[in-house]
């Protein structure tokens, strides 16, 4: 996904564009280039640019004072090592790199039979052709170091290329192969997300999730990165909830917590023995702890239960359908109706 360039129709005084473009390749990879040629260029166009031993093609993806910011962020310096744009790309540029990649399907299932019959322990996710043909990088994820050098003479021998491996994680791979989360939304690693933070269960805990590890992993088998989202919000929030370390000792028994509500700062228990259930703030909550710690038992009052017992006929009278107003009138008449009609009993 190409981010917004926000400063794209500003003109800044008094000092010249940025010529630096940043330009997008097949699984969301970005990376900077110069353009030395001054080209006339719109976020989207199609470009050659300049690659070790060839050239490759990509698309515009960001310009202009973004791509400043962008390259401070990722601590990447503006020197000679940045690599140039060689000039727009044409049909027929476009015409051969369909053909490129056509080849990268085939290629990428001949390969895994390859590590199959190689019995290698990696699992090879993708692969990407360069746009002159010439070379091909193969994207895989292992959990050991794997020796592949048997491997890469075999592939550049039957496809005539140049080939290199470049390892990758998990979180890595499903951002390149792409895909829809559980909230319904394509993943936040293949459209925004670029750096991937370590997720960890605590995480999950702070904010009162379940522990199902089904629930908490995403596509690419790790927690979702999505946890760490709101987790700032709410250890800010959990600062006033006090800890419960063993029940609250009441007049009428034990209460155990059942369920915090962290945001209203409210916390359900349940004494021991019942169903009910019962809500506290937490001032209530702080002063019971210290009325416990004192060796005293808090005096119970009458609350209000969160689970009402229901009366039988009243729930039956919600469940059978209402007659309504002219149904009332028609049965009205149809009763006065048998009544006239109703032979009378003889006189004695």
């Amino acid at each position: 996904m190409n981010s917004f360039d926000w400063l794209g129709n500003m003109d800044l005084p008094g000092e010249t564009s940025f010529n630096i473009v940043e330009v997008k390749f097949k699984g969301g990879r970005k990376e900077f280039f110069r353009n030395i040629n001054n080209l006339d260029l719109t976020t989207g166009d199609s470009v050659v640019v300049e690659v070790q031993n060839g050239y490759h093609l990509g698309f515009v993806a960001l310009q202009g004072e973004l791509v400043r910011l962008q390259m401070i962020k990722k601590n990447i310096k503006d020197d000679d090592k940045v690599k140039q744009i060689y000039r727009k790309a044409s049909e027929k540029d476009l015409e051969k790199f369909e053909k490129v990649k056509k080849r990268e399907l085939p290629t990428m299932f001949r390969t895994r039979e390859i590590i199959q019959n190689q019995k290698l322990q990696m699992k090879l996710s993708d692969v990407e052709f360069q746009a002159d043909n010439t070379k091909a990088t193969f994207y895989y994820s292992a959990d050991e170091r794997v020796d592949f050098r048997e491997l890469i003479k075999i592939i550049a021998g039957e496809f005539k290329i140049r080939v290199e491996m470049r390892q990758i994680s998990l979180r890595q791979e499903a951002s390149r192969i792409g895909g829809l989360g559980s909230c319904g939304r394509e993943l936040c690693c293949s459209t925004w997300l670029t750096d991937f933070k370590s997720v960890s269960t605590g995480a999950a805990r702070y904010q009162n999730l379940s522990l199902n590890p089904h629930k908490l992993s995403g596509q690419c088998g790790r927690l979702k990165c999505c946890l760490n989202y709101e987790l700032e919000t709410y250890m800010d929030a959990l600062v006033d909830i006090p800890k419960i370390e063993k029940p609250l000792l009441f007049s009428k028994g034990k209460a155990l917590l059942q369920k915090v509500d962290i945001f209203k700062k409210v916390m359900w228990f349940c004494i021991e023995g019942e169903n009910s259930w019962f809500s506290l703030n937490v001032i209530e909550v702080k002063g019971a702890i210290d009325t416990n710690k004192a060796g005293k038992p808090v005096e119970f009052f009458k609350v209000e239960e969160e689970i009402k017992t229901l009366d039988f006929e009243s729930k039956l009278n919600d469940t059978l359908p209402k007659k309504n107003s002219n149904q009332k009138k028609r049965s009205n008449k149809k009763r006065r109706r048998n009544r006239k009609n109703k032979p009378k009993p003889p006189k004695k």
